[in-house]
């Protein structure tokens, strides 16, 4: 990406106007800090401006989290804005980032990160999807898992609903996820339809494993199974998955570094949506819960991806899921659930 950008006045005039501003990004962003990042330049070309998102206050969930307001660029924008991003990272996840020193590294093979969506450009996007064309077809091939690669400009409209594919939403265009839509994106299925992989969508990869028995432990361990090997066939193309000390696994957003797992669980309810303590439970859990179109079905996940384990966060969204229901029985039979109120997580 060029590293030549619009002629800018100095930081003081060209700070954002945060009056409105309800993401983490505006209530941490500070004119000092500001004028720290404002010349760091990565790279790849993303400047701190690039980071920094005004436009994108989201509506919460029903738990009420704060949306980050930012995006990364590249996997270095971790590093060269590290004091705006972990203070960004802790109050979104809750979690303290430790401040062990990253291990010496003077391998050059290192050196192939690509831009994240928000930043990379056609070419890295077309050799993303060769990259990801060559592992998916190596995991058909050795590990016997048959499923199909489709470019979603060849996919009619009918078909991209059967595969719940949307346009680009107003968030992506505003990030620059969206950029020439949908050049070189793609999905893949396995033909049972228990793994779905989406290619330079919001992501490089976002692996997607779902069942309909509730059997998370099966859909568990078959991301797991898969996201392992086709780490490991990306490691022998030498372009492996793009891993912090400090962070773990980092993307484009804030909001997914440490693990960028969501687990989400459909449930019906009928009462608990209604009661004046949801939230305040929600919170307690750790979890959000959101609406779909379908009439008292409840999307339930993880609000965080960072401070726990893959194993622990699974566990984070079961055990609260186990009490949802339990309290919708409860008031179902007139009963009331003051006393199945978690203390906090």
């Amino acid at each position: 990406m060029s590293q030549f950008h619009l002629s800018r006045r100095s930081p003081d005039e060209e700070f954002p106007d945060l009056g409105r501003n309800y993401t983490w990004m505006g209530q941490i962003l500070t004119p000092a800090m500001y004028r720290r990042q404002f010349h760091r330049c990565t790279h790849s070309g993303v400047i701190f401006d690039d980071v920094i998102r005004p436009g994108l206050e989201e509506p919460g969930h029903w738990s009420g989290p704060v949306s980050v307001g930012c995006v990364a660029g590249d996997p270095e924008s971790y590093i060269l804005f590290c004091d705006f991003f972990d203070r960004v990272i802790e109050s979104h996840h809750g979690h303290k980032i430790t401040s062990r020193t990253p291990e010496s590294d003077f391998n050059h093979d290192n050196l192939k990160d690509f831009c994240f969506p928000t930043h990379c450009s056609r070419g890295e996007r077309r050799q993303l999807l060769t990259l990801a064309s060559k592992a998916l077809q190596r995991l058909e091939e050795e590990e016997a898992l048959p499923g199909r690669l489709l470019l979603l400009q060849d996919l009619s409209p009918e078909q991209q609903r059967e595969l719940n594919l949307n346009s680009p939403s107003a968030s992506q265009l505003r990030i620059g996820v969206a950029r020439d839509w949908p050049d070189a994106r793609a999905v893949w299925a396995s033909t049972d339809g228990g793994l779905v992989v989406w290619i330079n969508m919001e992501d490089h990869l976002r692996l997607v494993s779902t069942r309909d028995d509730a059997n998370i432990t099966e859909a568990f361990k078959r991301l797991y199974v898969n996201l392992q090997k086709l780490g490991g066939f990306y490691r022998e193309l030498r372009h492996p998955f793009t891993w912090k000390q400090q962070l773990g696994w980092v993307s484009s957003s804030p909001a997914d570094v440490g693990t960028g797992l969501r687990i989400r669980v459909h449930l019906k309810l009928q009462h608990l949506p209604q009661h004046n303590r949801l939230q305040d439970v929600l919170k307690r859990l750790r979890i959000c819960m959101d609406t779909t179109e379908s009439p008292a079905l409840y999307a339930v996940s993880n609000t965080a991806t960072f401070g726990l384990s893959e194993v622990a966060l699974t566990q984070l969204v079961l055990d609260g899921v186990k009490l949802l229901i339990a309290m919708e029985m409860r008031l179902e039979g007139g009963g009331d659930i003051e006393e199945l109120v978690p203390t906090q997580k």
